[in-house]
Parts: C-alpha cells; structure tokens; sequence
C-alpha cells in the first residue's frame, strides 16, 4: 500500500497535526487575553471549538510521532475511520466559528460605537485569522485520511 503524506502515521501528519494544536493554541489565547469576550456568543463558540481541536491535533500528533518513531503506520480501517469522521466534524466546527468570530468583529469594527476597542479588536481578528489557519489544516487532514481509507 502506498503511504499518502499527510495521513495517520506519516511525518506529513505529525507536522500537519502539531501545527493545528500550535495555530488553535493562539487562536484560543488571542481571543481570551481579552476578557470582553464573554459578551459576544460568537467569541464563545471559538474559545469552546479551540478547547476541542487542541486537545484531539496534540493526541494525534502524539500518535504520528510514535508511529513515525516506531516506524508502524495506523493502519486498522475503524481507527482511520474514526479520526477522519472526527478530523471532519472539527473542521466544519472550526470554520463555523472563524467565520461567526470573523464577521462579529468586523460587525463591530464597523459599527462605529465603543463597542470593540482597538487593542481588543485587533485581538479579535488575529484570534479569527488563527481560527481559519486552523480550519485549513484541519481541512488538509481530513481529506489526506479520507485518502487512505479506500486502499485499505
């Protein structure tokens, strides 16, 4: 069987998985150094979505790092279906909650009212330009392991 760079087990998906822990960790610490963000449900979700999608890219990238050390891919069909049904879940999470906390800054970036600070703001929208860097690899993830499965 062919290895797809970027599945389960490869060290494509160990640097693939360490960068959505790394880019989901800044979004989620961008979006709560300000502490406005509790008034705004959109901020909500993201700060829920990231405490997720840390948790499941650093698990994986653990995962990838033994199999790559170990040189012994996951290659057992309910394992890869389980991350891949779970990689796309994610996903769709995550970008629900980048475009939800994207257009609620840019809502109140254009409001024109006191609402939303500069220095919060500007948070704001890294937090979300994070979120969607995140969805990206995420993304990325999730149809190089949907890849893998037919050739099993």
């Amino acid at each position: 069987m062919n290895e797809v760079p970027g599945s389960v087990g490869t060290s494509a998906g160990f640097s693939l998985r360490l960068a959505q822990a790394l880019f989901s960790s800044a979004s989620l610490l961008f979006m709560s150094l300000g502490v406005e963000f509790y008034s705004y449900t959109a901020f909500c979700y993201l700060v829920t979505i990231m405490g997720l999608v840390i948790p499941w890219s650093f698990t994986l990238a653990l995962v990838d790092g033994y199999s790559v050390l170990v040189k012994c891919p996951v290659r057992q069909p309910g394992i890869l279906l389980i991350i891949a049904a779970g990689d796309w879940v994610l996903s769709v999470l995550t970008l629900a909650a980048a475009c939800s906390t994207a257009s609620v800054v840019d809502l109140l970036l254009h409001s024109g009212g006191p609402y939303c600070p500069p220095k919060c703001c500007s948070r704001y929208q890294l937090s979300a330009a994070m979120a969607f860097l995140t969805w990206f690899l995420s993304l990325a993830s999730a149809l190089l392991n949907l890849w893998v499965l037919p050739s099993l």
